[in-house]
């Protein structure tokens, strides 16, 4: 681990958590502090150590060889410390993210660990950049597959970070979404993802809630968006369900120690927030909503456990479950494996080049994938406005088939959260 002596009685810096607070947690045994850049009970690994990355090796090798098929790498773009992020001088210590010898580290555990098997490797890498990402997941040289970057989830922070009601804006979240399919272009593999267990439900968050037919119509939307763009769609559990933000209505359901440490700094020591103010922000984008039990069927706990789950189930179970949608043909799970049958079927889903459309529309997020002759046309409407667009249609390729679509029928206007998949020529 990475420990400190004391500056002048406290924290060897002022670095703060990720969770909020300080860095550095005492231990009064050895009289030191040790640097946990999340929560107390994560201290931090010391990767300057070669004794430690033979012992990280080793357990990697362990599960490797009981066959797993790969590796989710947390922060691993973190494990790399700044010589100023861990000085005894009382500053504020330093930006541990991409740190100088991250890809030296990677390199090496590729060299001794990830080439021997034949796997995938993901890392969750915040803070990156196309160039970063370029250097850990290079096509030819990177050693990773592929890395998870969060710009799109962040489309909506404001001062205090997550912690905030701002709405995010279509042309935005369109710009952040291709500038990572143009620039990882040829030179790197993208990652697909809307949520995971560390943002909120993505119906509740890019769709809509208010109707049966706005949950059912803008999760399928959604799907339709994330799995006809370039790159690997990672779905979380749930997501496949429609499954929605959890519903929160005292702090003491919250268990989340990231949510409970904002509270505490942003209501209770700074005084920033009302308690009314910090739940609106926690029901948007604490994780526990992603975190509460699956919903299995109908029954008791919603199928998950004849016990006490640790956090609540959501009060919409008794709809939204596995159970009820695995037959059901108009389900949102069944329209997700119409998706995922797509993919394994058309060619240009997966290696076709990316095209934004009509970049500064607000209602309408609409792409191209082109490889060769075939082109793919992709129409998401985000609002829950009807209108027409003669402009998109007049983009449709020629011998246009229609590949899938949310609803059963068509129109000569675009419905609310309607998707539209043509491929032609």
């Amino acid at each position: 681990y990475i420990w400190r002596d004391s500056f002048e009685g406290r924290e060897p810096n002022r670095m703060e958590s990720v969770f909020s607070g300080s860095a550095w947690a005492f231990e009064p045994l050895s009289g030191q502090y040790y640097l946990h850049l999340f929560a107390n009970e994560q201290p931090d690994l010391n990767w300057e150590n070669p004794e430690v990355r033979s012992a990280v090796f080793d357990t990697m090798r362990w599960w490797l060889d009981k066959g797993i098929d790969g590796f989710r790498m947390d922060v691993i773009n973190l494990i790399s410390k700044p010589t100023e992020a861990l000085s005894v001088d009382g500053g504020m210590g330093g930006n541990c993210v991409n740190g100088p010898k991250v890809c030296e580290y990677l390199r090496e555990m590729h060299r001794e660990v990830l080439s021997k098997y034949d796997i995938m490797t993901v890392g969750e890498t915040p803070g990156v950049s196309p160039f970063n990402a370029i250097q850990y997941s290079s096509l030819d040289s990177g050693p990773l597959n592929m890395v998870f970057q969060f710009e799109h989830m962040d489309i909506d922070a404001g001062p205090y970070g997550k912690w905030t009601t701002n709405k995010y804006t279509l042309p935005e979240l369109k710009r952040v979404l291709s500038k990572w399919q143009t620039e990882l272009e040829g030179q790197a593999w993208n990652s697909l993802f809307w949520g995971n267990h560390d943002q909120p439900r993505v119906v509740s968050r890019f769709g809509d809630t208010s109707s049966v037919e706005f949950w059912n119509k803008s999760a399928k939307m959604l799907a339709t968006c994330l799995m006809m763009m370039k790159g690997t769609p990672y779905i979380f559990q749930g997501d496949e369900l429609g499954m929605t933000n959890l519903d929160i209505h005292e702090l003491s359901e919250v268990r989340d120690v990231e949510t409970l440490n904002a509270y505490r700094d942003l209501v209770e020591s700074k005084h920033i927030y009302s308690h009314n103010e910090m739940m609106e922000c926690i029901r948007k984008a604490g994780r526990d909503n992603a975190r509460s039990p699956m919903q299995w069927d109908a029954g008791m706990n919603a199928g998950f456990t004849l016990g006490v789950p640790w956090l609540h189930v959501n009060g919409n179970y008794d709809s939204v479950n596995a159970e009820m949608q695995i037959n059901d043909p108009s389900s949102v799970f069944c329209y997700y494996q119409k998706l995922i049958q797509l993919r394994k079927q058309v060619p240009v889903i997966i290696s076709g080049r990316y095209e934004l459309l009509l970049p500064d529309d607000d209602r309408l997020f609409a792409y191209k994938r082109t490889e060769d002759d075939n082109v793919l046309l992709v129409i998401c409407n985000f609002s829950n406005c009807c209108f027409k667009n003669n402009e998109i249609f007049n983009l449709l390729p020629r011998q246009a088939e229609l590949l899938i679509s949310n609803y059963d029928d068509r129109t000569d206007s675009i419905r609310p959260y309607e998707t539209l998949v043509y491929i032609g020529k």
